[in-house]
C-alpha cells in the first residue's frame, strides 16, 4: 500500500514539473525568443543602414525621456505619448461602441431573416472594402473638424466584422434548440434572450475583437491626416523631422496598446460567456 502510494505522489510530482515546464516555454521562453529576433534583425539592418535606421539602443536612449514621463504637459502641443495614447483610445472606443451598438443588432437581423439577409448582403460587400482613408473627406465634409471625423471613420469601418460574425453566429444556432423554445411556447423575446444570444456569444466577441484591431489600425491613419493630439499624428510630426529613433518608439507603443486593448475584451469575453478565450 505505501509502495502504491509513493509510485502515486511521485507520479503526480513528475506530472506538474512537467506542466511548469511546459508552461513556461510556452507562455516565456518562445515569446522572448520570438522578440528577441526581432531584435536581433532590427540592429543588424540598423547596422547595414546606420545612416538611416538608429540601433535598438539608439532608439532607448534617444527616447528614455518619452520612456520614463509619458505624462509630462511642456506647453500647447507638447504633451508626453501617454497622453497622446489616451488621446487616440478614447477615439477608438467612441467609435468603436458606437459601431458594436449599430452592428450587433444588424447581425441579427441579417442572421434571422433571410429577406433582411438578401437586401442588406450586396450592401455590406461593397461597403466593407472601402478603404478608411476614402471616408475621410466625406466625414470632414460632414462634421468639418477632425475630432468627429476621425470617430466617424472608426465606427464606419469597425461595423462590418461585427455584423458579419454575429449574422454568422446567429445563423449557425442549431435548429434543435428553436424547436425546443417552440415546444416550450416561448415568446420570440425570450428565444433571442435565452436561446439565441448565448448560443452565438462567441462569433459576436471574434467579431468585436476584429474590430477593435481594424479601429486601432484606421485610427493611426486617420491621425496622420487630420492632425491634433494623437499617436498617430506624433508618427507624422517625428517623420518629418526625420526622427526615426521616435517613429519607432511609436510603433512598439501602438503594438503593445493593440495587444492590452484586445486582451481586455478577451476578459470581457470571458466574463460573459464564462469560458476562456481564444487567442
Amino acid at each position: 500500500m505505501t509502495l502504491l502510494l509513493d509510485l502515486a505522489v511521485n507520479a503526480s510530482y513528475a506530472t506538474a514539473n512537467r506542466f511548469r515546464k511546459a508552461f513556461w516555454r510556452d507562455t516565456v521562453l518562445l515569446p522572448l525568443a520570438g522578440f528577441a529576433g526581432v531584435i536581433a534583425l532590427w540592429w543588424l539592418l540598423a547596422t547595414i543602414r546606420s545612416e538611416i535606421m538608429p540601433t535598438p539602443w539608439q532608439a532607448l536612449t534617444a527616447n528614455w525621456d518619452y520612456i520614463i514621463h509619458p505624462f509630462y504637459r511642456r506647453g500647447p502641443g507638447n504633451l508626453g505619448v501617454g497622453w497622446l495614447l489616451l488621446a487616440s483610445i478614447r477615439r477608438v472606443l467612441i467609435g468603436f461602441v458606437l459601431g458594436a451598438i449599430v452592428a450587433v443588432p444588424i447581425g441579427f437581423l441579417i442572421g434571422l431573416y433571410r429577406p433582411a439577409y438578401l437586401a442588406l448582403n450586396p450592401l455590406i460587400q461593397v461597403l466593407k472594402p472601402v478603404s478608411p482613408l476614402a471616408w475621410l473627406p466625406i466625414a470632414l465634409a460632414i462634421f468639418n473638424l477632425a475630432n468627429p471625423s476621425a470617430i466617424f471613420v472608426i465606427f464606419i469601418t469597425s461595423l462590418w466584422s461585427t455584423v458579419i460574425n454575429t449574422a454568422l453566429g446567429v445563423s449557425s444556432v442549431p435548429q434543435d434548440y428553436i424547436d425546443v423554445s417552440k415546444v416550450l411556447e416561448m415568446p420570440r423575446w425570450r428565444q433571442l434572450l435565452k436561446i439565441i444570444l448565448p448560443a452565438s456569444l462567441s462569433y459576436i466577441f471574434t467579431g468585436l475583437r476584429i474590430s477593435l484591431g481594424v479601429a486601432w489600425l484606421v485610427i493611426v491613419a486617420v491621425e496622420m491626416l487630420t492632425g491634433g493630439v494623437g499617436i498617430g499624428f506624433f508618427v507624422w510630426d517625428e517623420w518629418s523631422r526625420l526622427n526615426l529613433s521616435a517613429v519607432f518608439m511609436a510603433v512598439v507603443l501602438i503594438g503593445l496598446t493593440g495587444l492590452v486593448l484586445d486582451w481586455l475584451l478577451c476578459k470581457l469575453q470571458e466574463a460573459v460567456t464564462h469560458r476562456p478565450a481564444q487567442s
